[in-house]
């Protein structure tokens, strides 16, 4: 699930964004370790990992923010 495109993410419900986002933040410290350690082929990797964990942040704040003014 954590290849999913910008158009798939939209569509998931709250708990499957939170899943997603709790499964690349694993992903994101293992990376993170791998670097430190020098076994990663490409150092943006981290970079774009990031930005992938703080846009499915996005779409879980605005669905909490949707229910909120339900």
């Amino acid at each position: 699930m954590a290849d999913t495109k910008k158009k798939n993410v939209k569509e998931l419900s709250y708990a499957e964004l939170v899943a997603e986002r709790d499964e690349l933040k694993k992903k994101y410290m293992d990376l993170r370790f791998q670097m430190v350690i020098g076994h990663v082929d490409s150092p943006i990797q981290k970079r774009a990992m990031r930005r992938q964990i703080a846009r499915i942040n996005t779409f879980i704040r605005q669905k909490e923010i949707a229910e909120s003014s339900k």
